[in-house]
């Protein structure tokens, strides 16, 4: 088929590689390739720290696309960082919303031992006070680097503006905005980051609460760490505050003190594209010509090697996941002599 994909972050991207490999004609259309939230997103792949109540089709997804990151990676010759995650809290308080975390995943299947405060600095000496933690086997990838990758597989097949002539199929993936008819589906979701380098980055990616703040710290290679990411409703175009960076930095230099010293290299938002439900949209639309790779609200890295696939299987013909169907938001069209129903 001659598949034209409109958005070019990490999860269009992975779409039109996996579409190309299958032997369709492929290109992709975004006049700012890698722009959007794949340009500030933390890269963590992190079904484990990133589990919440009543989402366990997330869990499951993410587990299953987790699975797929090491060969992708290696596919695309990226480098995974694979030392884990630790959950933190730094007082009393704090530790209940990691044995939360911990109660929670054990719920999933995913069993995890709680640490005590000097357990958690023997894996991780820069940590300054704690009052306990837990470790998760999750990794993480740098996205822009990712996005460099792909883009280079793509070689010649993004363009700025949709070529002639019209497409087969036409898949969405344009982050945080659909086009009509569909735009109704997705809000934003502000997520602020910061981006450091330090000579001291942590070795494992810390997760934490400070006096209920959320925060994480993602080391990448080289000395930078990503600190973020504040996560507000909002109806205005995504900006970074000082009151979101302030909360950031103020919880990060409490649980790794060295970062005192890092250099700031950016600030910067942007939106996280959500659905009502929190599940991405994955397939077919009631527009036979239309499909939707999106809606992956804090997960559009970590799914997008199984978002590909499950969207490359739904064009050749397979049935959707129940869960990522876009179908199950949009009202069914007009039956003849009657109203639409949903």
């Amino acid at each position: 088929m001659r598949v034209h994909v409109l958005g070019g972050g990490v999860v269009g991207l992975a779409c039109a590689d996996e579409l190309l490999a299958r032997g369709h004609d492929v290109v992709v259309v975004d006049p700012a390739v890698g722009s959007g939230a794949s340009a500030v997103a933390a890269g963590m792949l992190s079904p484990a720290a990133e589990a919440w109540h009543g989402e366990q089709d997330v869990h499951r997804l993410g587990v299953e696309s987790a699975r797929l990151w090491p060969t992708y990676a290696a596919r695309l010759d990226v480098p995974l960082h694979d030392h884990g995650t630790l959950l933190v809290g730094h007082d009393a308080d704090d530790r209940h919303d990691v044995r939360r975390q911990v109660a929670l995943l054990a719920g999933l299947g995913v069993v995890t031992d709680l640490l005590s405060p000097a357990q958690v600095r023997r894996l991780e000496p820069g940590l300054g006070r704690v009052s306990g933690g837990a470790r998760v086997d999750d990794r993480s990838v740098d996205p822009r680097a990712v996005v460099a990758a792909l883009l280079r597989r793509l070689a010649g097949r993004v363009h700025a503006r949709e070529p002639r002539p019209v497409a087969d199929a036409v898949v969405l993936a344009t982050g945080a905005r659909l086009p009509e008819p569909w735009t109704h589906l997705l809000r934003g979701v502000r997520g602020e980051v910061v981006r450091l380098h330090t000579s001291d980055p942590p070795r494992h990616v810390v997760r934490g609460w400070v006096a209920g703040e959320h925060v994480y710290v993602v080391p990448r290679e080289g000395g930078e760490v990503v600190v973020g990411a504040t996560v507000e409703e909002h109806d205005e175009p995504p900006v970074p505050t000082a009151g979101g960076v302030l909360r950031l930095l103020r919880a990060a230099r409490v649980l790794l003190p060295a970062l005192d010293r890092a250099e700031v290299l950016a600030c910067a938002a942007r939106d996280r594209p959500a659905t009502r439900d929190h599940l991405p949209l994955v397939g077919p639309t009631h527009d036979p010509r239309t499909w939707l790779a999106a809606g992956h609200f804090r997960h559009g890295v970590l799914l997008a090697p199984l978002t590909a696939r499950l969207l490359a299987d739904a064009l050749e013909g397979a049935a959707p996941d129940p869960a990522v169907d876009p179908r199950r938001l949009l009202a069914t069209p007009t039956a003849p002599g009657g109203p639409p129903c949903t």
